[in-house]
């Protein structure tokens, strides 16, 4: 195939044990990786000596699964909580970029500025904030809910959210703080805005009490692809992680997703669409589809019913035949996107429930490549060259295993078609992006107000 003029990004999408639900079981794998920090901190250490643009944990706010049958037969029950990692992570890692999943629906925004402010300044620039809506009752009812709020309503919501948060961290211009011991004059308020928000969902006044970091703000990640998640994505999102089983699917999200961004005052250069790859590699394919089959042999029924439920949204599959097809679903208030590709997936290719849970034992309704070095390289040159995506999250069958695979095998395949770097040009997670560097958006300063007896006193 050509080589390619423009490069993608990768980043290395990191889950415990890795992404295959089996993957646990694997000789190889590190079987306490929900609580060995070490392993985490290899992970990163090895991304970033393959110069990947990220690190990626998704998350959730609760144990993923309340069947116990399944979740005694998994690694997912225990994890740590994103952000504190990705701390950690920081000062063990000097360049990669640092991404983690804070949901809107249970969290608020001052907090959440404040958090990834925080590591932005912590990390000389390098997080990056993946805004999701919570999917799982299971959380909501962690949080003093019965029930997840409706799916328009989380969104209405995860959109005030955005704003409050991204006001937040323009509280401050780049500037800010002059810290002259000669004159006395610490910080100057002339350049200090107080958001002073109300709005639907949320009275937040500020300021934020961190100073605006070296990339301006962590990058926004979005993952939502029903009708609501692509128009908040097209307004609010700077990389879109997303899950596609074909090419075709791909692209139609990609053409979608571009042409939104004029009607925000927004170029296609200012949001990168980064679809998630689960990648099984072998020198052969006869190699690549025997680490397959075996990470395949190991997935018990159980967990495979389990999963395929948790992942349509909550529907319940058990006590169905296995090798019987998917039942009429109910609307879920859940992921939509996610159960729609899935259904498709199924009614197309004639899947029964066992075919289907195996299909998405790894990926999870992302795409999967089972392959040589040279033919994954082809279908990942074909996605970026022909509209379908600006790089990928590449999601390993297992750690550390399935990520050194991929680095060793099919990393130099990439550079040497041109299509990744050979080192890192810059120092912040947007430069590894290509991302502008946001401006402070206040045209003329607003003035903070004068600091109250309380304030004054703390």
């Amino acid at each position: 195939m050509t080589r390619s003029r423009r490069q993608f990004s990768l980043g290395a999408f990191l889950m415990q044990t890795g992404h295959h639900i089996a993957g646990w079981r694997h000789p190889d794998a590190q079987a306490d990786a929900g609580t060995n920090f070490r392993h985490f901190a290899e992970l990163a250490q090895l991304a970033e000596a393959a110069k990947f643009d990220a690190v990626f944990l998704a998350d959730s706010s609760g144990v993923r699964s309340t069947d116990l049958a399944s979740l005694a037969r998994t690694s997912r029950a225990a994890f740590f909580e994103p952000l504190t990692l990705l701390s950690a992570l920081a000062a063990v890692t000097e360049r990669i970029g640092l991404i983690a999943t804070v949901s809107t629906s249970f969290h608020e925004p001052y907090n959440v500025a404040r958090k990834f402010a925080s590591l932005d300044q912590i990390s000389g620039g390098r997080a990056g904030w993946n805004l999701v809506t919570s999917s799982s009752t299971a959380e909501a009812q962690n949080f003093n809910f019965e029930a997840l709020p409706d799916h328009a309503q989380r969104y209405a919501r995860a959109a005030e959210f955005h704003d409050v948060v991204r006001g937040l961290w323009d509280s401050w211009e780049d500037d800010s703080f002059p810290r002259d011991k000669g004159s006395g004059i610490h910080l100057d308020p002339a350049k200090l805005h107080v958001l002073d928000h109300h709005g639907q969902h949320f009275r937040v006044r500020g300021p934020l009490n961190v100073a605006r970091s070296p990339q301006g703000h962590p990058v926004v990640v979005q993952a939502g692809a029903s009708p609501a998640g692509r128009d908040l994505a097209a307004r609010t999102a700077e990389v879109i992680f997303v899950a596609h089983q074909t090419f075709d699917e791909a692209r139609e999200f990609y053409a979608d997703i571009k042409g939104r961004l004029p009607a925000y005052g927004r170029h296609p250069d200012d949001v990168k669409i980064m679809p998630g790859i689960f990648p099984v590699v072998g020198r052969t394919q006869a190699e690549a589809d025997e680490k397959f089959e075996q990470l395949q042999s190991l997935v018990d029924p159980v967990v495979g019913v389990a999963l395929l439920s948790t992942v349509l949204g909550g529907v319940d599959l058990s006590g169905l035949d296995v090798d019987g097809p998917i039942p009429e679903l109910p609307e879920t208030n859940g992921p939509k996107s996610r159960q729609n590709l899935l259904v498709e997936a199924a009614r197309r290719d004639k899947l029964s429930i066992r075919q289907l849970y195996l299909h998405i034992a790894g990926a999870r309704g992302h795409q999967q490549v089972v392959g040589t070095p040279a033919s994954i390289a082809d279908q990942l040159q074909q996605w970026f060259e022909e509209g379908g995506a600006d790089g990928f999250n590449i999601m390993a069958p297992y750690f550390p295993g399935g990520l050194r695979d991929f680095i060793e095998l099919v990393l130099p395949e990439l550079r040497r078609r041109g299509l990744f770097r050979t080192e890192y040009e810059g120092r912040t997670l947007r430069e590894h992006l290509g991302l502008q560097r946001p401006a402070w958006p206040y045209a003329a300063p607003v003035r903070a107000s004068q600091p109250t007896e309380e304030a004054s006193m703390a």
